[in-house]
């Protein structure tokens, strides 16, 4: 049921505690043989799919947002260094000019008889007095310029120092944001190998309609007080509401999700779970019965993560994203109904928007 994105909308920073995967990435690294039965449940000691795409889908969004925050902090400090060579050129560049001036001002004494002794530049000068202002004048110049040139010498030092302090730094961020980089692509990695064991569970629940019972997970701690929430976290709107396509006979009867598989799935509201099933047109389904007597239908899943007549509160995971069913990539279909029965639905944007969640 998915139809080309429409929209997008930004990742919400993400800043979890990293997880410890040791546990999870053993389990990953076992054949299937070893890490499963037959059915799809977990062996002995060994966690199931679903429990391991989760806790590496949480280490995923932590590394994520380690590197970006260690690149961020890496181009700060290279930036640091581009500024610092700037102010050492500049410096440099100002030690040079006033050894140049001095230079300049020793030719223009030599040749106004400055290799004379000052006796014998008194006695041939038309105007000693004169000559003698001049002197002072000069030495005091010469005085400033060698001030200067210190100065300047001193500053270029300093900055100096700072500049190999701050390419050291840059050295080492650098090496600390390459290791974040193959940290995070090597969760990645494994989590893109868990997710496919997670569907290949899921499709198997499915085809036998024989639902395997709630995967459950640590539910992430929430602070939120708002009364409704999107289903999914982080996503791309796909298919719309009463969209027409070649994948679904009519009207497409809900709004796609496009998110990777093993993402969490949150009941958009307080509730009770009416129905779990495994088999159809829907593959894996959760519908919720909202407080309103709305009911909301969470589809095409790769796992359940509640059983029903369970209480659900607001933004609490109930599913992982999937592609169970008629689906032809992975996606959440999300129905606002009526009633618990497809047919009832009404537009899910508008049905959230009315209850203050845009999408």
């Amino acid at each position: 049921m998915r139809a080309p994105f429409r929209h997008r909308r930004p990742r919400p920073p993400v800043v979890p505690l990293l997880l410890c995967a040791t546990v999870a990435l053993t389990a990953l690294c076992m054949p299937p043989s070893a890490a499963a039965d037959d059915d799809g449940a977990a062996g002995p000691g060994v966690p199931a799919a679903g429990a391991a795409v989760s806790h590496l889908y949480e280490e995923a969004q932590a590394a994520t947002a380690r590197y970006e925050e260690g690149a961020r902090a890496a181009d700060a400090q290279r930036a640091r260094v581009r500024r610092l060579d700037r102010l050492l050129a500049d410096e440099q560049h100002e030690v040079a000019v006033l050894h140049e001036d001095l230079g300049r001002m020793a030719s223009a004494q030599y040749r106004t008889g400055g290799g004379l002794p000052l006796t014998a530049q008194l006695l041939l000068a038309d105007d000693p007095e004169q000559l003698l202002r001049g002197r002072r004048v000069v030495g005091q110049v010469d005085l400033a310029v060698t001030n200067a040139v210190a100065r300047t010498q001193r500053a270029a030092a300093r900055l100096g120092v700072a500049k190999q302090a701050a390419d050291r730094a840059r050295r080492v961020l650098d090496r600390r944001t390459a290791q974040l980089g193959r940290l995070k692509r090597d969760i990645e990695e494994k989590l893109e190998s868990a997710r496919w064991r997670l569907q290949g569970e899921a499709d198997r629940s499915a085809a036998a309609g024989r639902c395997r019972g709630a995967v459950r997970h640590a539910q992430p701690p929430s602070s939120s007080t708002r009364a409704w929430v999107s289903p999914v976290a982080s996503y791309e709107l796909s298919a719309g509401f009463d969209s027409v396509g070649e994948r679904w006979a009519g009207r497409h009867t809900g709004q796609d999700f496009a998110v990777g598989i093993g993402a969490p799935v949150r009941s958009v509201g307080d509730g009770r779970v009416v129905r779990v099933s495994c088999g159809g047109g829907f593959g894996i389904e959760v519908v919720v019965r909202h407080e309103d007597d709305a009911y909301t239908q969470y589809a095409h899943l790769a796992s359940a993560a509640v059983d029903q007549g369970e209480l659900v509160r607001v933004g609490q995971w109930i599913g992982q994203v999937g592609t169970t069913g008629n689906s032809t990539g992975p996606h959440l279909h999300f129905e606002a109904r009526r009633t618990p029965h497809h047919g009832s639905g009404v537009d899910p944007v508008e049905w959230l928007a009315e209850r203050g969640v845009d999408l």
